[in-house]
């Protein structure tokens, strides 16, 4: 039966306890859970309020802003700020960062003492043995240890940054795509309907005997095309509306949000390039996460380095009792007992002897570590160099294209179109010229709706090539641009 332990019988105990919590201090929770960081970034770089949701107080706040956000046309603005406040991926990431912070608290905190107790028990004797044991290489390794936490910590604070950066970066671009969809839907619409009135009128034309068959199926076949690139256009308006409302986090009577019903206009002006670069290399989130996980890594192999032969000291302090009986006979028959009680400490120290391994390898792993952490950096940087000037140059080139379609192409289809009805009204051309030419303004119209949908995505994919977050691999669909011109049919 264990008996039981007296304030006194632990004093010694107590006083290994208070000299571990004098050496160690301790990290306390962050009032924000550490979303601190984050919610700074996305009002500084984004304008956008980023909300980690702890309560139902804090759920029905951020429900309530998204309902007035969802009220009229939903633009590019809205709709980054509906992702950020609604969005349970991102939640789900700020649930990370407070795992990360438990974490770094933790490994703040000094080793626990590990107490034991003993009781020994026979007929005429009873050993009590009573044991106190911590590890004083931990104690010794306490501040590096808790600094190598908090160094962790606040990557995991820019790790939630990104995430947050990439979130904004791709609602963005699918708002982009969203709104491109519902244009070319609508443009097509109109095209079928017009292509259909023509239809009825070469039908009419042929019954009389004014045109022959050959320029009928001409006519036919565009208004047969013109509809399957309306269904088209109408799955491709379904799909890049369900890819929108899933990044919004949105569901139920929400889904019914409204777009607008074209893209916005092209600016008149484009961001200087000047210093992009060093831009890049000053604000880029995944190059500050490189850096503070390779300082992480130096410290580590400081730390290496300094305990290459050493693993761990045990300190152990040990307290034995011994109480005895011993039971006599007087000469008047009494029985006398006598008792005996035999006190001893110990304290143990243990530790590893290095007879085989000095630490080397411990060392050379921590080195290679450290080197290949310092290479994938340097190579990180320049890829944010190179990234940058790569959508710089998206950004410039698709603003170049989409302005040639709006002040160029798209004018001179028109004036074709205007000049063939008359001349076509005239008896001066025939119908096969006045499908040909129709055919073109349709293929014009519909490139020209991609090329001001790929400027908007390219603008998107700079700003996000300076500050993190996700640099878009292509301009918003460009592949399917060039299938189309190839194969002469309007993109969808």
């Amino acid at each position: 039966m264990a008996t039981p332990i007296t304030t006194s019988r632990l004093r010694h105990g107590v006083a290994l306890l208070a000299l571990t919590m004098a050496l160690g201090g301790c990290a306390s929770f962050s009032p924000d859970g550490g979303v601190g960081a984050a919610q700074f970034l996305a009002l500084s770089e984004l304008n956008k309020d980023a909300v980690k949701i702890t309560n139902e107080a804090d759920a029905i706040s951020a429900q309530a802003r998204v309902a007035t956000l969802l009220k009229g046309a939903v633009s590019a603005d809205a709709a980054v700020q509906i992702a950020l406040l609604n969005n349970r991926g991102l939640q789900a990431a700020y649930n990370d960062l407070g795992l990360a912070e438990a974490q770094m608290v933790a490994a703040s905190l000094p080793p626990n003492p590990r107490f034991s107790i003993n009781k020994l028990s026979g007929r005429f004797e009873i050993e009590v043995e009573r044991q106190i044991a911590g590890s004083i290489f931990a104690l010794i390794t306490l501040p590096a240890r808790r600094e190598v936490a908090a160094d962790r910590f606040r990557g995991a604070q820019l790790k939630a940054a990104e995430a947050t950066f990439r979130l904004a970066a791709e609602t963005r671009r699918q708002f982009y795509r969203a709104v491109a969809a519902n244009q070319q839907a609508s443009y097509l619409q109109e095209a079928v309907a017009t292509s259909e009135a023509t239809s009825e009128l070469i039908k009419r034309l042929g019954e009389s005997g004014g045109i022959n068959k050959l320029e009928q199926a001409r006519e036919h076949a565009l208004y047969a095309e013109t509809t399957a690139q309306l269904a088209k256009s109408r799955l491709q308006q379904k799909i890049e509306r369900e890819r929108l409302i899933r990044l919004l986090g949105l569901w139920g009577k929400d889904a019914a949000l409204r777009l607008p019903a074209s893209l916005p206009p092209l600016p008149s002006r484009l961001q200087s390039a000047k210093a992009i670069e060093a831009l890049a290399l000053a604000k880029r989130l995944d190059l500050q996460i490189a850096k503070g996980d390779l300082d992480i890594l130096a410290k580590q192999l400081g730390l290496t380095q300094a305990t290459r032969f050493v693993n761990d000291i045990d300190l152990l302090g040990r307290e034995t009792i011994n109480r005895s009986r011993t039971v006599t006979i007087g000469e008047n028959g009494e029985t006398q007992v006598q008792r005996d009680g035999r006190k001893s400490r110990t304290l143990e120290l243990e530790f590893e002897i290095p007879l085989f391994d000095f630490g080397q390898s411990k060392v050379a792993a921590a080195e290679q570590t450290y080197l290949a952490a310092a290479n994938r950096l340097a190579e990180k940087a320049v890829t944010i160099r190179s990234e940058a000037r790569e959508a710089y140059t998206g950004y410039r080139g698709t603003w170049d294209i989409a302005r040639h379609y709006q002040n160029q192409v798209l004018p001179l289809r028109k004036i074709i179109q205007d000049e063939s009805l008359l001349q076509y009204s005239g008896m001066l051309i025939d119908i096969t010229t006045l499908i040909a030419d129709a055919r073109s303004r349709i293929l014009s119209n519909a490139q020209a709706i991609e090329a001001r949908r790929d400027f908007w995505i390219a603008n998107v994919n700079l700003k996000h090539a300076t500050i993190g977050g996700g640099v878009g691999g292509e301009s918003g669909g460009g592949s399917s641009a060039v299938a189309s011109a190839e194969s002469g049919a309007p993109a969808h």
